[in-house]
């Protein structure tokens, strides 16, 4: 059933104003125009169009090849689908961190090319220039830290961030890097929720939670894990909600046996012609 809501174009303003009034955030991953339409009708609030693209669509072993031609394409998709959600581009592994000019350059394209709404990227204090130079662009950004998957082999792959107390104290300190730099919200992904809580406590913009506990001021999943469309992993985080990839597959092997059956099509699936005029036909 379709969510009814206001239907008005959300914004990074709205989001906030979400937090200050203690209303929680919904988040997805959306990658094309069905999926989108979907989640708009749903009454998502932000729809992330996101670098796990790269494993859950196009068939990468992670994100780091993911262009940004290819998060270009997929955002113009899912942009056509949505009309109210906060549409959110995900900046792909070295689209931001070559430069300040380079990062402008590619989230300008998000925004004018896709018609992205606002851009995520990864990473805190080692990022908090390019924040603020996109924010002084008029771009508005979103931060993710704790687990950065663009950066999973150096963080030893995909682990829980901030157990002990100096990489809880890093992760929080991240947090007001980007705070200050101008970020409109943050994403925490696999951080301990008593840590994850302090950071919302402490920041006046909204924290979206990713394996970080209850206490964010939002919520976000993949949307092929949350309807078990990607069976290579689940993580430990992720709710599945449904699995729908089972449910097709069953559609799918008992259209071929219909098919070699000739059970399929049948004479309400065809179109016919009169009998006076097939006669004429030689």
């Amino acid at each position: 059933m379709e969510v009814k809501m206001d239907r008005k174009k959300i914004t990074p303003v709205d989001i906030q104003t979400m937090k200050k009034e203690g209303k929680k955030i919904t988040m997805l991953t959306a990658y094309d125009y069905p999926m989108a339409l979907l989640e708009d009708r749903a009454g998502i609030e932000i729809i992330l169009v996101g670098d796990s693209l790269g494993m859950t669509v196009l068939g990468y072993e992670n994100t780091i090849p993911v262009t940004m031609d290819e998060m270009i394409h997929h955002t113009k998709a899912v942009t056509r689908g949505a009309k109210y959600a906060l549409i959110l581009g995900d900046m792909p592994f070295m689209s931001y961190n070559t430069s300040e000019r380079d990062a402008i350059l590619n989230a300008g394209r998000f925004m004018k090319e896709a018609g992205a709404d606002a851009v995520k990227l990864e990473g805190g204090a080692s990022v908090k220039d390019i924040v603020k130079a996109l924010v002084k662009a008029g771009i508005p950004v979103m931060g993710h830290i704790g687990l950065t998957p663009q950066t999973i082999s150096m963080l030893g792959g995909f682990k829980v961030q901030g157990k002990d107390a100096q990489a809880a104290q890093r992760i929080i300190d991240d947090a007001l890097f980007l705070e200050n730099a101008g970020a409109f919200a943050v994403l925490l992904e696999a951080v301990p929720a008593p840590i994850a809580k302090r950071i919302t406590e402490r920041l006046t913009v909204p924290t979206i939670g990713i394996g970080a506990g209850v206490h964010c001021d939002g919520q976000v999943l993949v949307v092929h894990d949350l309807l078990g469309l990607f069976d290579r992993f689940t993580p430990r985080f992720a709710k599945r909600y449904i699995n729908l990839s089972e449910m097709i597959l069953t559609a799918l092997e008992t259209y071929r046996e219909e098919v070699l059956a000739e059970k399929f099509p049948t004479d309400q699936h065809s179109f016919h012609i009169d009998e006076k005029e097939l006669e004429k036909v030689k």
